[in-house]
């Protein structure tokens, strides 16, 4: 794997060189923890209204449905689900027709195997100032990491809810790949609850390293080809009130045009 040539001198912005920092330390480790302000700063530099909107982004993973395709019976996770894609010579995003979400057994061996519906994130929120950045911004590590052709990107919103019963599951299929090559998982908005701990392990589940998506932009940065990821289950602080973890997970795949 290789880092991408550096934009020609007179081209090149503080954008790029924070972009270039990224990408090598996610090639020097499979991973990296990158604080919510850092990203911040990041997206500012690239333009000074890329989180205008954020208001307006964190308030549409309210009203999700319930996700009804969990093999483990739960009623803890809401989505939903958007595909972009970037041409090999453009960073431009474009939204692809509203499609089912797919992943092998050998990725998801709770839930995988079939084709799941899940509604699509609204045109608006997609389309503006918070959700461009964001997935911008993936799109230029991804770029650096993998540079050979057209992006095929999944967008995905998650809220999982926990509550005095039930421990609510980032992620209950366990330490798993995505089945992509590269994932970026943004922390949007945590409400009363306690754990939801990122967890980093090799492919033979070795456990590398472990880190909580605590503030808003908190986001883990992840070569999904070398190494697997899990997120501790969620508990309520106070169980008399509501409880749940919303996150951004957008992946990023090569694919032939």
């Amino acid at each position: 794997m290789k880092v991408a040539d550096h934009p020609p001198p007179s081209t090149r912005t503080a954008f790029d060189d924070t972009l270039d920092f990224l990408a090598r330390r996610v090639q020097t480790r499979d991973f990296s923890f990158l604080p919510g302000s850092d990203l911040s700063g990041c997206l500012l530099l690239q333009r000074p209204d890329a989180l205008a909107d954020w208001q307006a982004f964190a308030a549409s993973w309210d009203g999700m449905p319930l996700d009804t395709y969990m093999a483990d019976g739960g009623r803890y996770r809401r989505r939903r689900y958007a595909v972009l894609s970037a041409a090999a010579d453009s960073d431009t995003l474009k939204r692809e027709p509203h499609q089912p979400h797919y992943q092998a057994l050998e990725y998801n061996r709770l839930n995988g195997g079939i084709a799941r519906h899940f509604e699509p994130v609204a045109p608006r929120i997609l389309a503006g100032r918070t959700m461009s950045a964001v997935l911008g911004f993936g799109l230029g590590i991804f770029r650096r990491l993998f540079p050979r052709g057209h992006a095929h990107v999944e967008v995905h919103q998650f809220r999982i809810e926990a509550n005095a019963e039930h421990a609510g599951r980032p992620t209950p299929e366990g330490a798993h790949r995505d089945g992509t090559d590269f994932v970026l998982v943004m922390m949007v908005r945590r409400v009363n609850i306690a754990s939801g701990t990122t967890e980093i392990f090799d492919l033979n589940q070795n456990r590398l390293d472990s880190f909580t998506l605590t503030d808003p932009l908190d986001a883990a940065l992840v070569n999904d080809r070398r190494v697997m990821h899990g997120v501790t289950p969620i508990e309520p602080i106070d169980p008399a009130l509501p409880a749940y973890r919303d996150v951004l997970v957008a992946t990023y795949r090569n694919q032939p045009e």
